[in-house]
């Protein structure tokens, strides 16, 4: 059984792919400090799986910390590395820390990948990298614009990071995972997002608003050059991106990659408004939402969609979920808590 460390591991989208890992047959340890999150999804992802697993609450910009996970576990396998601090409006008011906690957490991250002899690493990125892409879809070769938060800048660094280290360290491989924007929760209710600080991304927004936890809701900017003109994302399920990271990993372990550094988007391919993600959510649940219109939010891309065509020729995958099982299931969570 290989053995899989994932960083960030009782976040969102860390907790449901250690349901994908351990369903796939690996096993696997966290690490997660609980900046934003609790140990809670541990008790679902045993419920799920029947497996419990064991997380480190260590701050990964302290390596001598971080060391010590892997002085404890010999021989691990792959890493998963999603552990990172978030929130792009938050990411505007404190930039230092944003770029202390994510880019050093990967500086140690790939220094004790070097240390004890770990040859594969999967990337968490992300859609901002791209900044207000000049044209859409965007595939991996789209050429890299400003970036529009500092959040996002440390995606852009962290990416250069395992590039530059790919370059020198031929032993090393990474796939570098851009995703968008995702959703949902998993389809037994047992985990979903339920971020320790106030969720700020759409999708936990709507059910919160909907269950009553918030009075109402903004859609932020009403005249973008957009077909409703609110934003435009590419959301994807969950658990269709927790499998996307299974098989990145799988392709590595067995040797199938040409390069030790590929970069993948992972997105349905679709684009929807915010508008019209509202509007999918009052379909699937029959609740009538209260929200307003505001004005823009700083740091918000206009719009971006993927083109998944090389994750689907690269790792055989294709999402299977869409919009409205993406609300049907988060909605599903939300009446769960």
């Amino acid at each position: 059984m290989q053995k899989i460390l994932v960083t960030g591991g009782t976040g969102y989208i860390g907790s449901h792919t250690i349901v994908d890992l351990l369903q796939n047959g690996f096993e696997v340890i966290s690490i997660d400090n609980h900046l934003n999150s609790t140990d809670d999804c541990l008790d679902g992802i045993e419920q799920i799986t029947g497996k419990r697993v064991k997380n480190y609450p260590v701050d990964l910009t302290d390596l001598e910390a971080t060391r010590e996970v892997f002085r404890n576990h010999p021989g691990i396998d792959g890493i998963i590395h999603f552990a990172a601090l978030k929130l792009v409006g938050e990411s505007v008011e404190q930039p230092l820390r944003y770029f202390h906690n994510n880019l050093n957490s990967l500086l140690n991250i790939i220094s004790c990948m070097q240390a004890f002899e770990v040859s594969h690493l999967i990337f968490s990125s992300s859609c901002s990298v791209y900044g207000n892409a000049q044209e859409l879809p965007v595939t991996e070769n789209t050429p890299l614009q400003q970036a529009e938060s500092p959040y996002a800048r440390t995606k852009q660094m962290g990416e250069q990071i395992c590039t530059d280290v790919a370059r020198i360290a031929q032993e090393l491989n990474f796939i570098l995972l851009r995703y968008f924007n995702p959703a949902g929760a998993h389809e037994s209710g047992l985990i979903g997002e339920a971020p320790s600080k106030r969720p700020s991304n759409l999708v936990p927004v709507i059910t919160e608003t909907a269950i009553g936890k918030r009075d109402s809701m903004t859609v932020f900017g009403s005249d973008y050059d957009t077909r409703d003109g609110s934003c435009v994302r590419d959301y994807i399920h969950v658990m269709d991106l927790a499998n996307a990271h299974t098989r990145a990993l799988q392709h590595l372990l067995s040797g199938k990659n040409e390069h030790n550094l590929d970069i993948i988007n992972l997105g349905i391919g679709e684009g929807v408004t915010v508008l019209e993600a509202i509007k999918a959510f009052e379909s699937v649940s029959g609740q009538s939402l209260n929200y307003k219109v505001g004005p823009p939010r700083p740091g918000d891309v206009i719009a971006v969609y993927a083109d998944p065509s090389k994750a689907q020729s690269m790792l055989g995958w294709r999402p299977e979920r869409n919009i409205e099982d993406i609300m049907r299931t988060a909605w599903a969570w939300q009446q769960q808590l």
